[in-house]
């Protein structure tokens, strides 16, 4: 599906310039779809010629049309991230089902990354009606493995998706109730819990188990380096949702690679 890998990396560029909205509205409480997209300098609203992903950028120099404002070098750089992992998607999968959901999937948790990066924080609003989605699509998902339950096909996939949710969410929720517990602070916040158990849903057993390790490791062997180089100090917030999010998708993606080469 070669053809298709062209295609779906220019639609993830628009897509890309959409998701920008959305982390810029999101923290701020407002509407994704009211008012158009306007300079967030002079609030002029920017026209078609403004709003073409990478193009308007490199055509502009980085700067508004109208007041010169600099325009955040994220909005790129969310573009071009966006159309790589649509071209990855639809090389991998051509036009099939898992296509769909990865591409929501990872448009998804590109914004939980970006926002938690910039805010530190993982947003209720995206995650809640995301846990949702993720329990349906598990009927879909061919990496939800089932238990071999009594009750069919469709109770079988929707139970495992169930238990990775709980462990999920169980594996973020018990250290952050002994940080609380021994040394009286959050060893991570709420939202980082819900993270997990959405992530749980979407790979459901025992892949969840796999994500939980690799968000684990990454997350200290990069907050090791950031403080060993002093780019962070040990008072420095390191949110933690972004390292659940890439470990997420990689699961999706390879999650039974791993898993096969883990048991030999």
């Amino acid at each position: 599906m070669v053809s298709l890998v062209p295609f779906f990396a220019l639609l993830g560029l628009f897509v890309g310039s959409f998701l920008n909205v959305c982390i810029d509205r999101l923290p701020r409480g407002q509407s994704i779809a009211y008012p158009p997209s306007h300079c967030a300098g002079c609030h002029h609203k920017l026209g078609f010629f403004d709003l073409i992903p990478l193009v308007s950028f490199l055509w502009l120099k980085g700067r508004c049309r109208y007041c010169k404002a600099a325009i955040p070098v994220r909005i790129p750089i969310v573009e071009a991230v966006t159309g790589l992992l649509f071209a990855l998607l639809a090389w991998k999968y051509g036009l099939r089902v898992e296509l769909g959901i990865t591409l929501i999937y990872a448009s998804l948790l590109l914004v939980i990354f970006v926002i938690d990066l910039e805010t530190t924080y993982v947003m209720s609003v995206t995650v809640f009606p995301s846990m949702i989605a993720a329990f349906a699509f598990s009927l879909f998902w061919p990496g939800i493995r089932p238990l071999d339950l009594p009750g069919g096909p469709v109770i079988d996939k929707l139970a495992s998706s169930l238990m990775g949710g709980v462990i999920g969410f169980a594996g973020m929720w018990l250290p952050y109730v002994i940080a609380r517990m021994v040394y009286h602070r959050e060893g991570m916040g709420k939202g980082d819990i819900q993270l997990s158990a959405l992530v749980g849903l979407m790979t459901g057993f025992p892949f969840v188990i796999i994500a939980w390790f690799l968000a684990v490791i990454s997350g200290a062997i990069i907050s090791s380096a950031l403080l060993l180089f002093k780019i962070k100090k040990r008072t420095d917030p390191i949110p933690f949702g972004p390292f659940i999010a890439v470990a997420a998708m990689v699961t999706l993606l390879w999650g039974q690679n791993i898993l096969t080469w883990y048991l030999g």
